[in-house]
């Protein structure tokens, strides 16, 4: 039936939101152990979870990770598998045991579930686009191949997780999870999607996301310079040089991904050819951006 997944839960600032997905997700059959990771919040909640969740374990950062910060909860697990949530976000009660069955597939390195949004429980187009992944059907796992998946209703092998450097600090949040799919897939390991593991993703409007869209087209540009050939890494500079005289947004992300390149090149390294023809095949097929929901 393969091993029990842990749980990372990401947080800041948001105390009200974190404790009821917390109470939903103790609500998980098959749950090995909860960690949460506190970004640095000012507003008591890693003292709340202490109070109210005393089976969840609780890291404190001193700053703000951003996404990066899953990297300290996954190494503060025992658990082979490693489910993924945001403070406003939960899996479905059966997930947790529906994952622990998919990894018993030794070569799986993430499963990306299904995520439903808010009370409507609208699909996310990011699972939409998933469904009907041009990159087929895996051979070992019997579901479809992806390059890309939404954080907070996605698990990864521990192993490959780690191995693959985890979440890349420069990136912060948006857009985060393109280049982790892409070292997990370089470095041999099955990513699917798995259309009957739910997820619950409730986002609130009081969360501030001033920038988001901006952080995600900077870090589409930087993750193409940390992974692609030259000549792709130039397209997309020019795209977005391109947009820049008529879009704020498209500046502001022009700037920050100049301003950063010098930190962002010692860790370039090119992807296996499988897997450069893979992202082809992605690109020859546009897909519907996703919100900027997670």
């Amino acid at each position: 039936m393969g091993c029990a997944p842990g749980v990372v839960v990401v947080t800041r600032d948001r105390r009200a939101s974190l404790l009821h997905a917390l109470g939903r997700l103790v609500e998980c059959s098959g749950a090995e152990e909860i960690v949460v990771v506190d970004n640095g919040s000012s507003d008591g909640s890693p003292r709340a979870v202490r109070r109210d969740f005393p089976q969840a374990r609780v890291v404190e950062r001193a700053t703000n990770a951003g996404a990066a910060a899953r990297n300290d909860g996954a190494a503060a697990l025992d658990s082979e598998v490693i489910a993924f949530a945001d403070d406003d976000s939960w899996w479905a009660p059966d997930a947790l045991r529906r994952l622990a069955t998919a990894f018993a597939e030794p070569r799986l390195g993430l499963a990306a579930g299904r995520v439903l949004v808010g009370h409507e429980r609208r699909l996310d187009p990011t699972c939409e686009a998933m469904r009907v992944s041009p990159l087929g059907t895996s051979a070992l796992v019997g579901r479809p191949r992806v390059l890309g998946f939404v954080a907070c209703g996605a698990a990864v092998r521990r192993r490959a997780f780690l191995d693959a450097g985890g979440f890349h600090p420069l990136l912060q949040i948006g857009g985060e999870e393109e280049l982790l799919a892409l070292d997990l897939a370089a470095g041999g390991w099955e990513l699917c999607y798995f259309d009957d593991i739910v997820a619950h993703h409730h986002p609130t409007h009081a969360h501030s996301r001033e920038g988001r869209a901006a952080l995600k087209l900077r870090n589409r540009l930087w993750v193409s310079v940390l992974r692609r050939p030259w000549s792709r890494v130039a397209s997309a500079a020019l795209e977005l040089a391109a947009r820049a005289p008529r879009d704020e947004t498209a500046r502001r992300a022009l700037g920050e991904a100049a301003v950063g390149l010098a930190r962002v090149l010692p860790d370039r390294r090119r992807l296996p050819a499988p897997v450069e023809r893979d992202i082809r095949r992605l690109e020859a097929k546009p897909l519907r951006a996703p919100p900027d929901s997670c």
